[in-house]
């Protein structure tokens, strides 16, 4: 295994989803990511609902320093910890790493050569103190118009402004590791909710400004593609088909036997189809819905021709590419069930990411963090008694 940022070390002061999305994917890349958590544990630990896969997805491969940071003896503890640090990466509300002491500002006096990751809702400008959240952007930027049908607006099926938030943060982070090669200094980085979701709705935006009049949801939009949608299975089951060459086309009508469509001059483009859709969509639609989902699938297979079933997350456990592509981990959950989850999707050198640690429980690497620190036993346990820090 290829572990690319071997020996940088970072501090993680984040919740949720945006800032461990972006701490681990430097863990899962060999970076020493320290979990910074109340002696409590960090809230997310214990979210409910659709909160309750955050934790454990998203910091595997990670340490964990239980301390309370409203603390003197906390606080101290940090700015030792910071003199050897590479990266911070923070997630909280706007001016909270302020008044915990550990602003930008403050800490760069004490390691010029650190870079400190901010993630927040909005980067600089007039919303930038405001607070935000996954959804809230969706709605604002455009996002969950685009996803829902008219009048009916709907955030996407998963954290996807979080998570791409993370990832750009992730990236500045490598940016600003790169040009710390070059000049021996650390730097700034900051991403956000809204410009990440803004970004993501930018070829929308593009769009709009071609036409004269306001361009639709996605769910009733006139696709680039005159094949490119749901159809409905004659066992009353559902998937999708893709057709966007010519060749596809060809091959579609011929795996198919519609050697009628093949010669009819209407549908011989593809925005000639796109102009026959009137007609042809209903068309296409009957014709599809005399064949099973097996059949289809087996047709769509057998001559190369763009597909998906329609599936659940439950499905994809089972999924053959995941399983036999090797990109799924075992990771221990909160109730101490071995699940397989998602590995870190890139190849690298011919190899995947692996696990190192099941996500820590509270305050797993605490001790042995403060000794490298050169604490003694007798003052860690003396923080243990006063609840500053927890230990396993």
């Amino acid at each position: 295994m290829s572990i690319p940022l071997e020996g940088i070390k970072v501090l993680e002061f984040t919740h949720a989803v945006m800032g461990p999305c972006a701490g681990m994917m430097m863990a899962d890349n060999g970076a020493e990511v320290i979990l910074v958590e109340p002696p409590k544990g960090n809230s997310t630990r214990y979210l409910k609902g659709f909160g309750t896969g955050y934790f454990w997805f998203y910091n595997r491969n990670k340490k964990s320093l239980a301390i309370d940071l409203k603390t003197e003896e906390g606080k101290a503890i940090i700015y030792k910890l910071i003199k050897t640090t590479d990266v911070l990466i923070e997630n909280f509300g706007p001016g909270t790493m302020d008044r915990l002491g550990f602003s930008y500002e403050k800490l760069k006096d004490i390691n010029p050569k650190l870079i400190y990751c901010s993630l927040k809702g909005f980067l600089t400008g007039p919303y930038e103190k405001r607070h935000a959240m996954d959804e809230v952007v969706q709605m604002m930027g455009g996002l969950a118009f685009m996803t829902g049908r008219s009048g009916d607006p709907l955030r996407a099926g998963t954290s996807v402004v979080d998570i791409t938030g993370g990832m750009f943060g992730y990236i500045g982070v490598l940016q600003a590791l790169y040009e710390r090669e070059k000049t021996g200094l650390g730097g700034f980085v900051k991403s956000a909710l809204y410009e990440t979701c803004t970004f993501l709705v930018g070829q929308h935006m593009a769009y709009q400004s071609q036409v004269d009049y306001d361009i639709p949801p996605m769910p009733e939009r006139i696709s680039a593609w005159s094949i490119y949608k749901i159809f409905e299975t004659k066992d009353a089951d559902r998937l999708f088909i893709g057709i966007i060459s010519e060749k596809h086309w060809q091959r579609f009508c011929k795996a198919f036997a519609w050697e009628d469509w093949i010669h009819d001059a209407r549908l011989a483009t593809n925005n000639g189809r796109i102009d026959e859709r009137e007609w042809f969509i209903p068309a296409l639609n009957a014709r599809i819905a005399e064949k099973s989902k097996e059949e289809i699938i087996s047709l769509c297979s057998e001559n190369n021709i763009p597909f998906a079933p329609i599936t659940q997350p439950k499905d994809l456990y089972n999924d053959p590419q995941l399983n036999e592509g090797n990109s799924l981990m075992p990771i221990k959950m909160k109730n101490g069930e071995m699940v397989m989850l998602p590995k870190f999707p890139l190849e690298y050198k011919g190899t995947r990411v692996e696990k190192q640690n099941d996500p820590p429980e509270i305050g797993n690497a605490t001790e042995d963090i403060l000794k490298s620190i050169e604490m003694s036993n007798v003052d860690i346990e003396s923080l243990n008694k006063k609840e500053i820090i927890k230990t396993r």
